[in-house]
């Protein structure tokens, strides 16, 4: 298993519409690319959040050829998608997880 994890510093000015957003459209067209079997959505707790909280958004994925698959068809079109939506609103940072146990 895999999770291909998404952290997302969000800004004030938008968080409402981007949490919509992502619970709405954005989760549900990354799990229709068939790539994933579970997603889960986590607001980061603990921190400093003055400027916005911080969001962390987990694909699960049966297999790295799966992974692989969501990056070589599909991850250029989301990407540019939502830099065009949000802008400089925002920050991502991902990486990819390989369960051990």
């Amino acid at each position: 298993m895999f999770i291909y994890n998404i952290a997302t510093k969000v800004g004030w000015n938008i968080h409402d519409a981007w949490l919509k957003s992502m619970q709405q459209q954005y989760m549900p067209a990354m799990m229709a690319t068939g790539c994933f079997i579970q997603c889960q959505l986590s607001k980061l707790q603990e921190h400093e959040d003055d400027d916005g909280p911080t969001y962390v958004v987990q694909y699960f994925a049966e297999s790295k050829a799966l992974y692989n698959r969501y990056i070589e068809l599909y991850a250029d079109e989301f990407r540019k998608a939502y830099a065009e939506k949000w802008g400089n609103n925002l920050v991502d940072f991902r990486t990819l997880l390989e369960v051990i146990e």
